[in-house]
């Protein structure tokens, strides 16, 4: 039998988060920690570590001086600008159109 040291808890790691799941769903993530060669625990700690962060990226809040605020809404109000190539590209008939219906009518 192969022996292990203990592992020492670090004191970034004095906490515990428990979580209740069906059977289906821990064989899921037992499965995905396995293929990622990686303990359970480390895998659902790291993924829900990076859903955590991305729920709190999108819900960041920008902050802009007033001057910096009146120009944005300025900005986004005002007309959009004319780009010729642009207009160009819109007018031309896409790829999509045209050879298929012209080749079967």
């Amino acid at each position: 039998m192969r022996k292990t040291k203990p592992k020492a808890v670090s004191a970034t790691k004095a906490t515990a988060v428990q979580i209740r799941l069906r059977p289906d769903q821990k064989a899921v993530l037992a499965r995905a920690a396995r293929l990622r060669q990686t303990s359970l625990s480390k895998f659902v700690l790291e993924h829900a570590y990076e859903a955590a962060q991305q729920v709190l990226a999108e819900q960041g809040d920008v902050a802009l001086p007033p001057a910096e605020w009146e120009a944005f809404c300025n900005a986004l109000d005002a007309p959009p600008r004319r780009i010729p190539a642009l207009e160009k590209l819109l007018a031309a008939p896409s790829v999509f159109e045209g050879r298929g219906r012209a080749a079967a009518q």
